[in-house]
C-alpha cells in the first residue's frame, strides 16, 4: 500500500505509458506538486495536530468548539489542552470528572468531592487542589471555570489548598520487658 504522501504519477502508470520518455519525465515533474499539495491537505484538518497548533488556530478553534472557559491570555500549552478536550467535556458537562479534568488542565491537579462524601449539604461541593498559584488573585478565575462545566443545580461550597510539605519526622519508641517480683518475709 502506497501512502499519498509518498506515492508518485510513475506508481499509477500502465507498463506501455512508463516506457514512454516523454510520459516518464512529465509524471516525474508533477510529483513535486503532488507531494506538495499533499502536505498543504494535511494542514487542513486541526484534528491531526492539536499538538502543534499556534496562538491563532488555537484561538480559533476554542471559539468554533464552544470552549466554556478559555482566556487568550492562557499559555499555549493549556489552550492546546482545553481545545483538545473540547468535545469530551460538552458530553459529561455536569459530572465531577469534567470538573476535575478542567481544574487539572488549568491549575495542575484537582480533586472534587460531593457533599454526601463530606457529610456537607445536599448539592454542594468543595474542590481539593494542591497547586499554590489558586491564591485570592486567581479565585474569580478558578470560580469561573469550574462554573462552566459543573452542573447548574451544584454549588461549590469552598476550595481547599493542600500542601505537600517535606518534612524529617523522627519516630522513638521503648521497650521494657521484665519481671514483677514480690518478696514476703514468712513468720
Amino acid at each position: 500500500m502506497i501512502e499519498l504522501k509518498h506515492a508518485s504519477l510513475l506508481d499509477i502508470l500502465p507498463p506501455n505509458l512508463k516506457r514512454d520518455e516523454i510520459v516518464r519525465a512529465a509524471a516525474l515533474s508533477l510529483d513535486g506538486q503532488l507531494r506538495q499539495l499533499s502536505e498543504e491537505i494535511g494542514r487542513l484538518t486541526y484534528y491531526d495536530r492539536l499538538d502543534k497548533l499556534n496562538e491563532e488556530e488555537a484561538d480559533e478553534l476554542a471559539w468554533q468548539f464552544h470552549v466554556d472557559f478559555y482566556e487568550p491570555e492562557l499559555p499555549l500549552e493549556q489552550k492546546r489542552e482545553l481545545v483538545r478536550n473540547a468535545f469530551r467535556w460538552h458530553k459529561r458537562k455536569g459530572t465531577p470528572s469534567a470538573v476535575e479534568e478542567l481544574v487539572a488542565a488549568l491549575f495542575g491537579e484537582g480533586k472534587v468531592e460531593e457533599w454526601f462524601e463530606y457529610g456537607g449539604q445536599p448539592f454542594r461541593f468543595r474542590v481539593i487542589t494542591n497547586n499554590p498559584e489558586v491564591t485570592q488573585e486567581r479565585a474569580r478565575e478558578f470560580y469561573r471555570a469550574v462554573e462552566s462545566v459543573k452542573r447548574l443545580s451544584a454549588r461549590l461550597e469552598r476550595v481547599i489548598l493542600s500542601q505537600t510539605e517535606e518534612m524529617p519526622l523522627y519516630v522513638g519508641g521503648v521497650f521494657h520487658m521484665g519481671e514483677k517480683m514480690t518478696i514476703r518475709q514468712v513468720g
